[in-house]
């Protein structure tokens, strides 16, 4: 029997904790500020850094919202069966984390040498038939093929493929802070209706996608085909009006800093893992059984590797995480 409620007063707890985790998350400079005064390596330094990366705030605010409930409701409350039914930890239990272990799983896997190749190379061919200079061509295929590739394989890596390749190709000395900016927003509204061509990939779409009977023919021919229109339209004008800064031939992606080429069997059981993990997103205990496997499969294959992006998904999937414990609580 399910015996787990909020008091109106653990509610308005939570309201005042959200409230300051936002606050926080405006103050993150100033944590960071804070800890250059400390010696380089020290405990103040490496904490006061901590607290100023955006990722994990509303996971500390959760913590210690945690807290505070543990210590007016109990850390757990159990029934006569030993179950629990109640207490801080009853209310955790009763969450539903998958999407926060999702993205960390997504972005991992799509954060990686061959995934990112793959996608780096299919923007390149489809630059090279765009009627542009190199540098725009390449500027605009990332920018509307990146983000489309969120409607097969989710969003967030999407977001991952894309904002690295910008990165490394245009996030140089040499472009302006407006230019950095502009791109960095569009990447984010490109990406948010990008997922919008199929019924699985993105998150605001899987929520009535069951429910309304949506599959992927009506998502692509009511919703996904104008998303895709509205990218182009925003991506050419924003190149446009960037036009000089994007002149001429595209440099590049930069040096394989000495790794090997991933050869085509790597690419084939990196794709195989990342549809694998799609098609189970709503299965916590499948999909994370698979990411085991792909991470001994990444050592096995670490020749054609570069680091994996554990600790930075590991962040994002952190402040979702956190943002599900306090976000439960707004009722």
């Amino acid at each position: 029997m399910e015996l787990i409620s909020n008091t109106p007063t653990l509610e308005l707890i939570a309201s005042v904790i959200f409230a300051i985790a936002i606050c926080h998350t405006f103050m993150v400079k100033k944590f960071e500020h804070i800890a250059h005064k400390y010696p380089e390596g020290s405990v103040g330094e490496n904490f006061f850094h901590f607290m100023g990366e955006v990722e994990v705030v509303f996971g500390v605010w959760a913590l210690i919202f945690f807290a505070i409930y543990s210590g007016m409701e109990g850390y757990a409350i159990y029934d006569d069966n030993h179950h629990v039914i109640g207490g801080a930890l009853g209310c955790l239990e009763s969450l539903n984390y998958t999407e926060p272990a999702f993205v960390f799983v997504i972005m991992t896997m799509a954060g990686t040498r061959p995934v990112i190749r793959m996608a780096s190379g299919m923007i390149g061919a489809i630059a090279k038939i765009l009627p542009f200079s190199g540098k725009m061509s390449f500027y605009i295929s990332a920018l509307v093929f990146g983000p489309l590739l969120g409607s097969f394989i989710t969003e967030p890596a999407a977001m991952t493929v894309t904002a690295l390749i910008l990165l490394a190709g245009f996030y140089s000395g040499e472009m302006s802070t407006k230019f950095k900016y502009a791109t960095i927003g569009l990447l984010f509204v490109n990406v948010s209706v990008g997922g919008t061509l199929t019924h699985f990939a993105a998150p605001p779409v899987l929520m009535v996608a069951s429910k309304w009977h949506w599959g992927m023919a009506h998502m692509a021919t009511n919703f996904g085909y104008k998303a895709a229109i509205a990218i182009v339209i925003c991506t050419v004008g924003t190149a446009m009006f960037f036009k000089k800064e994007l002149a001429g031939d595209f440099g590049g992606l930069g040096g394989d800093d000495g790794k090997m080429k991933p050869p085509i069997w790597v690419n084939a059981f990196h794709l195989i893992f990342l549809a694998l993990v799609v098609f189970t997103a709503h299965h916590m205990v499948i999909f994370f059984g698979i990411f085991l496997f792909f991470l001994g499969f990444a050592i096995v294959t670490q020749e054609y590797q570069d680091r994996l992006q554990i600790k930075e998904s590991l962040l994002v999937g952190f402040f979702l995480g956190g943002l599900v414990t306090l976000g439960s609580m707004q009722s």
